[in-house]
């Protein structure tokens, strides 16, 4: 491994801040003081943290519904973060945009979306730039095993390959495309034969070891800005919490079909306490340290849900402010 114990420790911090600012939504949501949709990461942070940890602050990130993750790992502020999920003016869109339209070019995050595999064909476009432009920048395309049933996606797998474009096609296989099993969507071979039908450099991933992300997302990034990419990069995980919202309950009805079974055995594999066993018997983050990582964590993610709180929504004579006529 060529992680020094000091990136081990950022890497560990950031998947911590992920999950206890994604859990501190949980009772906001259920009590209605958030209002806009929110597809909670828990149990993906290792991605987000691998993968943005091996990138400049110059390169480029896109995401997708799901996306509070990439944002934090790629340096958005947590602060605006939690503004904009409050739909606050303080938020990174101004608060117009709510959980899922996250921005801030200034970090390199230039934007998230709802519609599945809606910013991939956007990250081409980005890595095309850069590409024209020789600035050395590395795109990365965040989305889910569901966008793999969008023509979009082959599209942008066809011309990133026939231009060699810079850019990481970054599949998080969460096993469900809403609530759909993949075995019910999709015929039953790896998602990385898409990207191999066009010549495309594969990896595939243990996306909940966050080492294994990184090494791979590292050798990923240096093909890429040496004129080898694109890269098709597979990452296993699993969301502990429902598609949106905590549970999937809408109205009473509970709509995640997925087994207790099959959540208990994916919470057994939970991304963080893998990587604490892995630091401590390693002797490289004693308890007392990552306890200390746990609380200043805590501190920040209060923080910002009461900088959120506590910041004013646009204005309704604004209402038509950002918006083309």
């Amino acid at each position: 491994m060529s992680c020094t114990n000091e990136l081990l420790e950022q890497l560990y911090r950031m998947m911590v801040r992920i999950r206890l600012f994604e859990e501190s939504l949980v009772e906001p949501i259920l009590n209605g003081e958030i209002r806009t949709p929110c597809h909670l990461y828990s149990g993906q942070e290792a991605v987000a943290a691998g993968l943005c940890s091996a990138l400049l602050s110059s390169d480029y990130i896109f995401g997708s519904h799901r996306s509070h993750g990439h944002f934090l790992a790629k340096g958005g502020s947590i602060n605006e973060l939690a503004a904009e999920i409050y739909c606050r003016e303080s938020g990174c869109s101004k608060g117009r945009g709510g959980s899922m339209h996250l921005m801030d070019p200034e970090v390199g995050m230039l934007g998230s979306a709802p519609i599945v595999a809606g910013t991939i064909g956007l990250a081409v476009g980005a890595a095309l730039a850069s590409s024209i432009r020789k600035d050395g920048r590395v795109t990365v395309s965040f989305f889910g095993d569901g966008a793999t049933g969008e023509g979009i996606l082959c599209e942008s797998l066809n011309f990133a390959a026939l231009r060699r474009l810079p850019m990481i096609f970054a599949c998080e296989n969460n096993l469900y495309a809403t609530h759909m099993p993949i075995g019910e969507c999709r015929v039953n071979q790896p998602i990385t034969r898409m990207a191999e039908a066009f010549g495309i450099a594969v990896h595939s991933v243990d996306g909940n070891d966050v080492r294994q992300v990184y090494e791979a997302s590292r050798r990923a990034v240096d093909d890429c800005r040496r004129g080898k990419g694109p890269v098709f990069m597979e990452f296993m995980t699993y969301r502990l919490r429902g598609h949106v919202g905590p549970d999937d309950n809408v109205q009473g009805l509970h709509t995640d079909i997925r087994s207790k079974e099959e959540v208990a055995l994916w919470r057994g594999k939970d991304p963080i306490e893998r990587f604490e066993r892995y630091l401590t018997e390693h002797r490289i983050v004693d308890k007392n340290r990552l306890l200390a990582i746990k609380k200043e964590a805590e501190v920040e993610v209060r923080e910002a849900n009461a900088f959120a709180a506590n910041s004013a929504g646009p204005r309704p004579e604004e209402l038509t402010k950002y918006v083309f006529a």
